[in-house]
């Protein structure tokens, strides 16, 4: 018996097509990826400027013998590398989450940014270069738009429809 050739692609299941995110959900994953350059780029500002860090720490512990100065300083920087590593890992790990619509992921990222919110803070109180405090400054920004715009009330709706089964 002959039957012709499918023409074109089999229509999808009801309920099996995936929604595509709103403006303010794109919005929200650009930032957070541009979140993840920028703190690429205070890793490698935190290990050029090791100078400034020993400058940082020589003014702020005059008393400080050159041997303890250099210690700090590389403190200071290994310090900042590692929390910048996983401040990358989490921007990523967010960006995909929230752009698949897991509704925990908006929540984690809000308190993340409330965290960095605070880590930012606690880098004003300890010796710093200036042009680190202005990139901290910078991803603090973004993750204010971030968050900005996972919270609007058509993100919140692409959440909820991401719920349902």
């Amino acid at each position: 018996m002959y039957q012709p050739y499918p023409q074109g692609a089999a229509e999808p299941e009801p309920g099996s097509q995936r929604t595509q995110p709103p403006e303010s959900i794109r919005n929200a994953v650009k930032l957070m990826y541009a979140g993840a350059a920028v703190s690429l780029i205070v890793i490698i500002v935190a290990l050029v400027t090791i100078g400034s860090a020993k400058t940082a720490v020589h003014h702020a512990f005059p008393h400080y013998s050159p041997a303890k100065v250099r210690s700090a300083a590389f403190g200071l920087v290994a310090y900042e590398v590692i929390i910048q590593v996983i401040t990358i890992g989490l921007w990523l790990w967010m960006a995909r989450a929230n752009q698949a619509g897991k509704s925990w992921a908006r929540i984690v990222s809000s308190v993340l940014f409330g965290l960095n919110t605070l880590i930012l803070l606690a880098s004003l109180a300890r010796p710093h270069a200036t042009i680190g405090i202005v990139l901290l400054a910078v991803v603090w920004v973004i993750g204010l738009g971030a968050i900005f715009f996972l919270w609007r009330k058509d993100s919140s709706g692409y959440f909820a429809a991401s719920r349902l089964p």
